[in-house]
């Protein structure tokens, strides 16, 4: 989009930026590396873990991810990776032009087309055309 734009009206400044999402979802995604690293730690010591904590024996799951540890070491991996791409992820898309906004994904619940894009972002330079020869004549 920024290329398209950027072609479509020479000397457009197009700032790209995340949209943060909301906290409960940042915090969350910030812990779920941590218990990523918690179960692989526990895959790969659990025989010293599970002693220091107080645990004669090591409980029966922890047998059961040691029998596949290249499977439970993937599979956690893959879904703590993207479980944090989910939570970090806020599906907005907005487009501002002279600071007004022109157009919102999460007002509209979909995606501009290109065509569309284009003549929302064109239709807003020509109003501040019209407003500055207003102004100078």
């Amino acid at each position: 989009m920024k290329n398209m734009l950027e072609t479509a009206f020479p000397g457009i400044n197009v700032n790209l930026a995340n949209y943060p999402p909301p906290l409960p979802k940042r915090l969350l995604s910030k812990a779920v590396p941590v218990v990523q690293f918690g179960v692989i730690g526990i895959v790969m010591a659990g025989e010293q873990i599970f002693p220091r904590l107080g645990f004669v024996n090591p409980p029966p799951w922890y047998y059961s991810l040691r029998a596949n540890r290249f499977g439970t070491i993937s599979s956690t991996w893959l879904l703590g990776n993207f479980l944090q791409s989910m939570l970090q992820s806020s599906g907005a898309f907005e487009v501002y032009c002279n600071g007004e906004l022109v157009f919102s994904k999460l007002k509209d619940q979909r995606f501009p087309g290109e065509i569309e894009l284009k003549d929302l972002v064109g239709s807003k330079i020509a109003d501040r055309r019209i407003v500055d020869e207003a102004l100078w004549s």
